[in-house]
């Protein structure tokens, strides 16, 4: 896994090779990339510094290890015209949908799958990084590939059938989460506080709160508990949330995904 080739390079691949160059855990002179859009490619080439590959067939020839990152309905015409290519490499897929069972009939038996679900803040370093359990990599270059996504956040091993809400918490909680510092902003500029502010203070309470459970491990009901005076104002707050349903609102909106 010396040679590492996107095919694609929009932002979530972008964050995936950024972080990597940044950690040093392979050259940017090993990473290459194609995409059509040329123009692009090279600008995105200069500010992060992997090298734009000008055709398919290049990128192949110098990868040996390839991230389909494209989009997801380019995907399979981009098996088929590559079959022959991709043969003997290890093919890393962050499509959405595109698990190991879906690519298995559409590649040579000599192409090792791995299906990885990122999500939105592995550009920031801090992602969820899924690995789908069922895979057909090499122990050691599955190995090597997990402590290489390290660079973008964590890195979980997640059996095949939960692939599915696994995604669903890591992948669409982001937007959920944007819903809430929206929101909690919209309530500082009520009472006064200048918009960016209020952003800024309730993302860095949300980031504080949930780096406080990871590091303690503590039940969450516990520490909304330990904010909670007798009689006090945050306990008239939770009173309020669930009233308007809060629980109820993010368990429909996990099963208006799921279902």
């Amino acid at each position: 896994m010396n040679k590492l080739g996107f095919i694609g390079m929009g932002n979530m691949a972008k964050a995936i090779a950024a972080g990597i160059i940044k950690s040093g855990k392979v050259s940017g002179a090993d990473i290459y990339a194609y995409a059509p859009h040329q123009d692009k490619l090279r600008k995105n080439a200069e500010a992060i510094g992997f090298t734009a590959c000008g055709s398919m067939e290049e990128l192949l020839g110098a990868a040996d290890t390839v991230v389909m990152a494209c989009k997801p309905y380019q995907i399979e015409a981009v098996l088929e015209e590559n079959r022959g290519a991709l043969a003997g490499k290890a093919l890393i897929s962050i499509a959405a949908g595109w698990d190991y069972a879906r690519y298995e009939p559409l590649v040579d038996e000599r192409t090792r799958v791995q299906f990885i679900m990122p999500n939105t803040p592995a550009m920031v370093g801090e992602g969820v990084m899924l690995f789908e359990e069922t895979n057909s990599l090499k122990e050691e270059e599955r190995q090597e590939l997990m402590d290489m996504f390290s660079a973008l956040g964590l890195v979980e091993e997640i059996p095949t059938h939960l692939m599915g809400i696994a995604g669903t918490l890591t992948g669409c909680g982001p937007a959920f989460i944007d819903l809430v510092i929206e929101a909690l902003g919209d309530a500082g500029v009520k009472y006064g506080v200048p918009r960016a502010q209020a952003y800024a203070l309730v993302s860095q309470m949300i980031l504080g709160s949930a780096k406080l459970q990871l590091e303690t491990g503590e039940h969450p009901g516990v520490l909304k508990d330990n904010v909670c005076s007798p009689a006090g104002t945050t306990i008239r707050g939770v009173a309020a949330l669930e009233r308007a349903g809060l629980r109820a609102a993010f368990l429909d909106a996990v099963d208006g995904i799921m279902e």
